[in-house]
Formats: structure tokens, C-alpha cells, sequence
């Protein structure tokens, strides 16, 4: 456990590090907006406030043969909740840059992550539960997807 929380942390601390360094023309170009959409969702009385995505790095793995990673800044405003999703067949990497937020996989009990703690979803995971549980700060979350290139990495739960 310990040694994936490293491993995890030393992804985040690379991916964060490789954003940063796009700069040059030889590097990756930035991600293409996952589909999900990247504007929030106007708030109603009955619908708090959803989740902006920021793409920042998308690059295909050279020692792994068809996968690509990407990585997003996911900003969740004060009382934002993502809708229930899945994220395909993705493996998710998810890190807390800043605030608190209450997540929970189906099947698994609710978890609360703070500044500095991460997490990860499994290929397939029904992820029931992403919310900040502040009502006056947002939260931010570095979420990095290794998947197949061109894969929708977060798909709704139809409405009901």
C-alpha cells in the first residue's frame, strides 16, 4: 500500500512536471479536451455545481504498446458533485492538489481525501460519489488516465 502511494505520488510529481514543460515545440502536444465537457454546468435549486476539466498532457506510452496517458486538473467549485460516472476502460490515478473531497467507487465504502491524498479507480470502476465537501472553497484534483488512444475517459450515467 505504501509503495503504490509512492509510486502514485511519483507519477503525479512526473505528469505535473511534464505539463509544465510543453513548452518546447519538440514536446507532446497538450491533450485534446477529454469528452467530457470543460465548462461547469450552470447550478439550479435542485443541482449544485459540477466539475471543470482542464486538459493538461496527453502522450502515448512508448514501453506500453496502445495505451496513451493523459492528465486533467479537475476544479470542483464550492459544493460541487460530479454526476455518477465510469471512466471506460481506464485505469485512474486521482491526487488532491487542494480542498476535500468525498469520493466513492460502488461497492465501497465513502472516502475522504484531503490536500496531498490520492486514490485510484480500476478499469470499469462506477465511480457513485465525487464531491468537494466545502461550501465556500473549491477543490482541485490532478486525475491522470492511462487508456487506449481516442477512449472516452468519463462517461456519464444516463439520466434518469
Amino acid at each position: 500500500m505504501i509503495g503504490m502511494r509512492i509510486a502514485g505520488g511519483i507519477l503525479a510529481v512526473a505528469t505535473l512536471a511534464g505539463a509544465t514543460a510543453c513548452a518546447a515545440s519538440d514536446q507532446p502536444a497538450p491533450a485534446q479536451t477529454p469528452t467530457a465537457a470543460t465548462a461547469p454546468m450552470p447550478a439550479t435549486a435542485s443541482q449544485p455545481p459540477t466539475e471543470t476539466l482542464t486538459p493538461l498532457l496527453q502522450q502515448a506510452l512508448p514501453n506500453v504498446q496502445g495505451k496513451t496517458l493523459t492528465s486533467v486538473i479537475v476544479t470542483l467549485p464550492p459544493g460541487a458533485r460530479a454526476a455518477p460516472h465510469r471512466h471506460g476502460d481506464a485505469f485512474v490515478y486521482a491526487y488532491v492538489l487542494d480542498g476535500t473531497v468525498r469520493s466513492q467507487l460502488e461497492g465501497q465504502p465513502v472516502s475522504t481525501y484531503r490536500q496531498g491524498q490520492n486514490w485510484i479507480e480500476q478499469p470499469g470502476a462506477h465511480h457513485v460519489l465525487t464531491e468537494n465537501t466545502s461550501s465556500t472553497e473549491r477543490a482541485r484534483l490532478l486525475v491522470v488516465f492511462v487508456a487506449d488512444p481516442g477512449a472516452q475517459l468519463k462517461i456519464d450515467d444516463p439520466h434518469k
